[in-house]
């Protein structure tokens, strides 16, 4: 059903339901944001977004106000132009002038707007600022000095996640979201996920940067440089280029790593497949041995975070197998380091990421692989594009390169592992075909694709149907795991990530106002898969080599060493667990 409305002065046709910010949307008229985004409630909350509406004696934010038919609006009047000028000046009165340093610079949604209308400070210099500057968590940093109190990361932890980390404290000009009777964020519940990063429109709320410390170790090369790239980086970086998203940039990505200096460029996709190796293999024997069931997938570190720090009762279900970038960590660090006859400790390897989690992931002591780090840096999608801005590396017009062997070589089933359901698909491809000795019928699990926010399905293996579940999004995962622990559904196997989408909608891709950009980096994961040559992870090449030199088979001790984990009850009542120290 649509309705009419006007908008300056010109008709059109616009959905029943929509908002008047949507309805402009539409018809392609501009009208200026800063608290709505388009995955979240809008609060009309900064009235940036202020329109007339023709009998409406105050203006209206349009991210808030429903159409309705016969509406007249008017987004370009004096009237309108100074009422955002004015609030943009407001906000600017109490926001520090440090954009040159600023992590969020050239990307920047109130930079922007503050260039946009030309907006100075009528103020008179700046107003007393918030010195909440928290640092304790490996994944995020915490400036609120910079806030707008646009509420989007409130809203983010809120509706998005289910954890209510942060709430809008104090009133007016000293409103700011905070934590739980101000706790550094690392002591909160906090799941590391960085959602609050990425809906974040300034830099109050950043990943916590390892930038610099990886030019230096580029212009220092004293040690050998190896870079691996998660599956949903290669979907989502050339957003920070200006190419759309869902464009597909693997080969451009791997160039412009070798540019910067890299000595070895390898693909955490490689690592996807051997992470189904064994995890598959893990399910296989949970079949045999009768559970403990459900068996939980154990790749998205902001999962693993909320599993100890809320539900540890399940450390038993979960599978011991590590990420896959800390698998690949642990393969260079091992198997590789000697083919190359390199001490590990001279190794530096570095993972390109969607994911803030992964930088918490890094600093486990159980991770570490003989005396060292398995991974030493991890950086964010966002992260890496800035990196190749600083070094003026020409992303969109470099030529596609390959990774190198042999822990480039992957599979499609490597590749969905980008994708909420993806791991469970992939891992099922395997498992079938492992278990039962004979090839799989139809490759592609329909049932567990798309973003639902819980997906359910039961497979037939060879007589036994089992019951799997996919939850992503926090919120969507609590309430799951909420079910189970009533005894409410049971499950074999259940597939968790933390964020909406899975990897593409990490915490650490670039920032985005698409309101369908899940569904394009969703469909670019997919393209991959389909055009891949071999779709199955136990079909790898490069895979069954590193076990016949190496690992021995799924399973073995030497892999258990290398590839699996521990977990730990993190909860409150267990007080804060030892980590590494990190920077």
């Amino acid at each position: 059903m649509t309705v009419k409305v006007f908008i300056n002065g010109k008709q059109y046709e616009v959905p029943a339901n929509s908002t008047v910010l949507e309805a402009c949307n539409l018809a392609g008229v501009y009208v200026p944001t800063l608290c709505n985004h388009p995955r979240l409630e809008p609060t009309g909350a900064c009235r940036v977004c202020v329109v007339e509406v023709e009998g409406s004696r105050n203006l209206q934010p349009a991210c808030a106000t429903k159409v309705a038919d016969g509406m007249r609006i008017i987004t370009r009047s004096e009237r309108v132009e100074r009422a955002v000028k004015f609030n943009l000046s407001l906000l600017l009165s109490r926001h520090p002038k440090d954009c040159m340093t600023c992590e969020v610079n050239g990307r920047c949604e109130f930079q922007d707007l503050i260039y946009r209308y030309n907006i100075k400070d009528i103020f008179g210099g700046e107003q007393p600022l918030s010195k909440v500057y928290d640092d304790s968590s490996p994944a995020i940093i915490r400036d609120l000095e910079k806030c707008i109190v646009c509420g989007r990361c409130v809203r983010a932890c809120s509706e998005l996640q289910g954890m209510d980390i942060y709430s809008m404290v104090d009133r007016g000009f000293e409103s700011l979201p905070q934590t739980a009777f101000e706790m550094p964020v690392y002591d909160t519940d906090c799941i590391a996920c960085g959602q609050c990063s990425v809906f974040c429109p300034v830099g109050a709320i950043t990943e916590n940067s390892q930038v610099r410390k990886v030019l230096e170790e580029l212009e220092k090369h004293d040690k050998v440089l190896i870079v691996q790239t998660a599956p949903a980086t290669r979907v989502a970086l050339g957003e920070e280029f200006g190419l759309e998203p869902g464009s597909i940039s693997t080969g451009k990505m791997v160039a412009a790593l070798r540019r910067l200096g890299f000595d070895y460029v390898f693909d955490t996709n490689f690592a996807a497949d051997l992470t189904i190796m064994e995890e598959g293999s893990e399910f296989l024997e949970r079949l045999k041995n009768g559970g403990p069931f459900p068996m939980f997938t154990s790749c998205c570190p902001a999962w693993i975070n909320m599993m100890e720090k809320l539900y540890p009762q399940f450390i038993p279900n979960v599978s011991s197998a590590k990420s896959p970038h800390q698998m690949l960590g642990a393969v260079v660090k091992t198997y590789f380091a000697k083919k190359i006859n390199v001490d590990p400790k001279n190794i530096f390897l570095v993972s390109i990421m969607p994911c803030t989690a992964k930088k918490d992931d890094i600093i486990r002591p159980q991770h570490m692989i003989n005396g060292v780090p398995a991974v030493d840096v991890v950086l964010t999608t966002r992260e890496l594009a800035k990196l190749i801005k600083i070094k003026k590396i020409p992303f969109a017009t470099l030529p596609d390169e390959n990774y190198d062997d042999p822990l480039g070589e992957s599979t499609g089933a490597g590749a969905i592992f980008g994708v909420t359901g993806g791991v469970m698909e992939a891992a099922l491809r395997t498992a079938y075909e492992l278990g039962l000795g004979k090839p799989l019928g139809k490759i592609e699990f329909e049932s567990v694709r798309g973003l639902e926010g819980i997906k359910e399905a039961t497979i037939d293996f060879n007589g036994k149907k089992l019951k799997v579940a996919v939850a992503h999004g926090g919120l969507n995962v609590r309430r799951l795991l909420d079910k189970i622990v009533a005894g409410e559904v049971y499950y074999d196997f259940v597939e968790i990530m933390a964020c909406s989408g899975g990897c593409i909608g990490g915490g650490g891709q670039p920032k985005s106002l698409d309101k369908d950009v899940l569904v394009k980096r969703m469909k670019a994961i997919y393209t991959i898969d389909e055009l891949s040559v071999i779709r199955k992870s136990h079909e790898n090449p490069s895979i069954k080599k590193l076990y016949q030199e190496f690992l021995e088979h799924p399973l073995s001790h030497v892999a258990h060493e290398t590839l699996h984990t521990t977990y730990m009850d993190r909860s409150k009542k267990k007080g804060k667990v030892e980590v590494l120290e990190h920077v």
